[in-house]
């Protein structure tokens, strides 16, 4: 795992997200909400997963994933199914396999543009086969860019090449209508590293439990 990786998946640093996002759940009166920052198999992830807080106000827990979700240095937030509201409890693990299969390799583009390497291909199968077990959800893929040139192309290719990943999974079997395609440009930089950084130009995925009505990666899930 290379230096960079480490700074920003490392004990310390999501040490300090997961006291900043419980600052920010307390400020609303979200105490009843759980975040966790470890996946099913406890490996730490910049992606944390709430819970519980059911008899909360429904916009309280919005706000809640709302305030976590804008805290630098976290990918995207989930809810996991809890047994009022989606069956029994359920762990959201596709999250963590993917961030494992993309902690040291990258999907990668032809120069300044959103083809896709070739070389990618055997990635995006492993990637698929993450996915595959959470189809019903809705999949967000998040494209992102360096600092460096124009902030408008940036946001422009950062888009596409999400699309470009979103069709590539549409073609390896997962459904188009749970795949949301989003590109934010150099808006948010890999935590701890120089935002014209090359390692910021990346796709991420945030994969939600519970298909809302207008999917986000801070909605909170459906009545079950």
């Amino acid at each position: 795992m290379s230096t960079a990786t480490m700074a920003y998946r490392g004990p310390v640093f999501i040490g300090g997200l997961e006291a900043r996002a419980r600052a920010a759940r307390d400020a609303v009166g979200g105490q009843a909400v759980s975040v966790a920052f470890k996946d099913r198999y406890g490996w730490l992830t910049r992606h944390p997963i709430l819970s519980g807080g059911d008899a909360l106000p429904s916009e309280t827990r919005k706000e809640v994933a709302a305030r976590i979700a804008a805290i630098p240095g976290i990918g995207g937030i989930s809810w996991a199914r809890t047994s009022t509201r989606a069956g029994p409890t359920e762990a959201l693990h596709c999250q963590g396999d993917v961030e494992r299969i993309l902690e040291t390799r990258t999907i990668r583009f032809t120069e300044s543009s959103a083809r896709l390497d070739p070389a990618s291909g055997r990635l995006l199968d492993e990637v698929t086969r993450a996915l595959k077990p959470c189809v019903g959800s809705i999949i967000a893929v998040t494209g992102h860019t360096d600092k460096g040139g124009n902030p408008d192309v940036n946001k422009a290719l950062s888009l596409a090449r999400a699309e470009a990943v979103r069709w590539a999974l549409i073609g390896r079997g997962i459904p188009a209508d749970g795949l949301r395609a989003t590109g934010v440009g150099a808006e948010k930089p890999i935590a701890g590293l120089d935002p014209t950084d090359p390692a910021n130009r990346r796709i991420e995925f945030s994969v939600i439990v519970s298909a809302p009505v207008k999917p986000t990666p801070i909605d909170t899930p459906g009545p079950g």
